[in-house]
C-alpha cells in the first residue's frame, strides 16, 4: 500500500494523540524538563550540591536551558508549522517517538559524570539537531515554499554551536562552551523576533476583539534583522563591548519603535495577547542592559537572563499555551483560567532575576534562588492546565 503525503490521514496511523504532531510530546517533555533542570541548577547553585561530576554547573545549565528547553521547543513549534505550511506530514507516531527518545537520551547524559557519557551527549544532541533539520527541510522543499527554507535553516546553525561546545569540553577547541551556547541562545532569539513580526500583528489584529490599525514598516523590520544579525556576531566573536554595546543601543530604539506600532489597550484583557507584548519587552530590556554593559558595569549575566527568562521564557510559554489550543481544537480566546498567573509569576521572576540585582546586589543568591523557585512554578502550573489537553485528542475528533 502506498502511503498518502496528504496531512490529514484517512485513519489514525500514529496511534496514542500524545504522537500525532510535534508540539505535544516536545511541550510536554521540555515542560518538564524545565522544572527538572532548574531543581538541579538550584541544588547546585543554592545548596551547593555537586551532581554534575567534572562537568561545569553553570556552563551545563546555560548549554540544557538552550538546547535541552529551547531547542525541543523549538523543533515542536516548526513540526507543527511546516505541516501547516506544506500540508505534508511531518514525524508522528514511531518516527516522532525516535526524535523524543534521542533528546531525552541527550538530557540524561548530560547528567552523568565521565568522558563516555559527555561524548554521547554530544553525538545525541548533533544527531537530534540532524535529524530534525532533515525532517523540516524535506516536506519544505516538496512544497517548493522557499520563503520559509530561511526560518527552517535557521535550525542548522545549532549544529555548528553544539559541536564547538562539545569541542572545548574535550579540550580541543578554547572558549568553544561559551561560543556555542551564545550561538544557540541568539539563534533561538533570532526565531523568536522572526516569528512575533509574522504572527503577532495578526493575534492582535484578530484577537483584541475590535478594529484596530497596527503599523508596520519594512525598513524597520529589515533593519531590526540585519542590525541583530550584526549584532550576534559581533557579541560571539570579537567580545568588544564598545561594538556590541553600541548596536544594542540602536536596537532598542529599533525594536521600541516596531513593537509600539502593534499596541493597543485592548491586549491586557487577554492574557494570551499580553504574554507576547510583554516578552518582546523583555527582550527590549535585554537590548538596553547589552548596551549599558560598559557604560555602567551592568553583569553581562543580566543581559543574557533579560533574553533567557523574560524574552524567551515568557515567549515560549505564551505560544505553547495559544498553540496547545488552536492545534487541538479549543478556543484560544478562552485559555483556562490559570495562565494569567503562569504568566505572571514567571514575569516576576525575571525582574527578580533581572531588574532586583542592579538594586540589591548583596541579595544576589538569594534573588537567584527566589527566580528559580519562580520559574518551577510558573512550568509547574503549565503542566497543571495543559498536560491532559498535550497528550488528549483533538476535542473536534480530527486528526492531530
Amino acid at each position: 500500500m502506498i502511503k498518502s503525503n496528504s496531512a490529514e490521514p484517512q485513519q489514525d496511523v500514529s496511534g496514542v494523540a500524545l504522537f500525532r504532531l510535534g508540539f505535544r510530546p516536545f511541550f510536554l517533555a521540555a515542560t518538564c524538563f524545565a522544572i527538572v533542570s532548574m531543581a538541579f541548577w538550584m541544588a547546585e547553585s543554592v545548596f551547593a550540591l555537586r551532581l554534575f561530576g567534572g562537568k561545569s554547573p553553570s556552563l551545563w545549565h546555560a548549554h540544557e536551558m538552550i538546547y535541552g528547553y529551547g531547542l525541543a521547543i523549538v523543533a515542536g513549534f516548526l513540526l507543527t508549522a511546516v505541516r501547516n505550511w506544506t500540508h505534508i506530514r511531518t514525524p508522528h507516531g514511531k518516527s516522532l517517538q525516535g526524535l523524543l527518545f534521542v533528546w531525552v537520551l541527550a538530557r540524561m547524559a548530560a547528567l552523568i559524570p565521565g568522558q563516555q557519557a559527555l561524548l554521547a551527549g554530544a553525538m545525541l544532541d548533533s544527531l537530534f539537531i540532524v535529524l530534525v533539520s532533515i525532517a523540516l527541510t524535506v516536506p519544505i522543499v516538496q512544497a517548493k515554499l522557499w520563503s520559509n527554507m530561511g526560518v527552517v535553516s535557521m535550525l542548522y546553525f545549532f549544529l555548528p554551536g553544539q559541536l564547538l561546545y562539545s569541542l572545548d569540553a574535550f579540550g580541543l577547541f578554547q572558549d568553544g562552551q561559551r561560543i556555542g551556547n551564545a550561538i544557540g541562545l541568539y539563534m533561538i532569539l533570532s526565531l523568536v523576533l522572526v516569528f512575533s513580526r509574522r504572527v503577532m500583528p495578526m493575534f492582535i489584529d484578530r484577537g483584541v476583539g475590535y478594529a484596530v490599525t497596527l503599523r508596520n514598516h519594512a525598513w524597520v523590520d529589515m533593519a531590526c534583522f540585519g542590525l541583530f544579525m550584526v549584532f550576534a556576531i559581533a557579541d560571539i566573536f570579537f567580545v568588544v563591548p564598545e561594538v556590541t554595546g553600541g548596536l544594542a543601543a540602536v536596537l532598542v530604539v529599533l525594536h521600541t519603535l516596531r513593537l509600539s506600532g502593534w499596541y493597543t489597550h485592548g491586549i491586557w484583557k487577554k492574557p494570551l495577547l499580553w504574554v507576547l507584548y510583554v516578552a518582546y519587552v523583555w527582550i527590549i530590556v535585554g537590548f538596553t542592559l547589552k548596551s549599558l554593559v560598559l557604560v555602567f558595569a551592568v553583569p553581562a549575566s543580566l543581559a543574557i537572563h533579560a533574553f533567557a527568562v523574560g524574552g524567551v521564557g515568557m515567549m515560549t510559554l505564551g505560544m505553547m499555551s495559544r498553540i496547545s489550543l488552536g492545534h487541538t481544537g479549543r478556543n484560544v480566546a478562552h485559555p483556562p483560567t490559570g495562565v494569567s498567573l503562569m504568566f505572571l509569576l514567571l514575569c516576576l521572576g525575571a525582574c527578580v532575576r533581572v531588574i532586583l540585582p542592579l538594586l540589591a546586589s548583596d541579595y544576589y543568591q538569594i534573588l537567584v534562588a527566589v527566580a528559580q523557585l519562580l520559574w518551577v512554578a510558573s512550568f509547574m502550573q503549565f503542566l497543571y492546565l495543559y498536560a491532559l489537553i498535550l497528550i488528549r485528542p483533538r476535542v473536534d475528533g480530527q486528526w492531530g
